[in-house]
């Protein structure tokens, strides 16, 4: 199984933390963001771990190399990171799309339960991690369902739309990946495009196809966008690590 760590951008909202470094490698615990990432999916066994880069990405590079060594993380780089949104990210790595491949933002914190659950879903072509809570607010990637299977995505959907939320994690196999990388490629013919998320294209493919969806509800994750959520994020690796030692 192959991952795709999207960590192409800054992370302005982190200001002035990111002034000189890139959100994936702002520190937890003790740990880089994208350390604790890539240390989780090794203990599942995924060791093919492809992370794309922008902003500083020479000390990304630098931080895995001196970490896992020079062939352990495949690294590419989005060089239109400034000016584009992370579908951009995403065809930058099309050529990885050639298998059974999880797909992850670069902020999003998770025990390894989330990813194991993932897996351990029915085998469709796409699938969406969600949680659910009360309610949402309006940086939440908000989801609409018709059951499990996903009818509609985005952040700008209503409350009587809502359902639930993405967490960022998305599992495509069989014909999910080539299906993904033709709809990439489509929705690149509009120059517009290169401003919206990867999102608006799973969006897109679930109005012909069942996008199918797997709640991670009572696990722990994380999204890391503001100061107070690397409090956050400490608190649920603090609580993680407690339950994993049986604390």
């Amino acid at each position: 199984m192959k991952v795709l760590i999207l960590s192409a951008g800054q992370g302005r909202r982190l200001l002035p933390l990111t002034a000189k470094s890139p959100k994936c490698i702002l520190p937890v615990l003790g740990r880089s963001i994208i350390e604790w990432q890539i240390d989780g999916l090794f203990t599942l066994g995924i060791d093919q771990v492809t992370v794309v880069v922008g902003y500083g990405a020479d000390q990304v590079e630098r931080l895995l190399i001196k970490r896992y060594g020079a062939n352990c993380v495949k690294i590419l780089y989005n060089p239109a990171f400034a000016e584009t949104d992370n579908l951009v990210s995403c065809w930058a790595a099309r050529e990885e799309m050639n298998d059974d491949f999880i797909l992850m933002n670069g902020d999003t914190l998770f025990e390894v339960s989330v990813v194991q659950r993932l897996l351990k879903k029915p085998v469709g072509p796409v699938t969406v991690t969600i949680d659910h809570k009360n309610t949402y607010n309006a940086d939440d990637m908000k989801v609409t369902l018709d059951e499990k299977r996903l009818i509609n995505i985005g952040k700008e959907l209503e409350p009587d739309e809502t359902d639930a939320e993405s967490i960022g994690i998305i599992l495509f196999r069989g014909e999910g990946p080539a299906l993904f990388r033709a709809a990439l490629e489509k929705a690149l013919d509009n120059p517009s495009a290169r401003k919206k998320w990867y999102l608006s294209v799973i969006r897109e493919m679930s109005r012909s196809m069942p996008v199918w969806t797997c709640s991670v509800a009572g696990l722990n994750w994380c999204e890391i966008d503001y100061p107070a959520d690397l409090k956050s994020a400490e608190d649920m690796l603090k609580e993680f690590t407690k339950k994993k030692n049986g604390g």
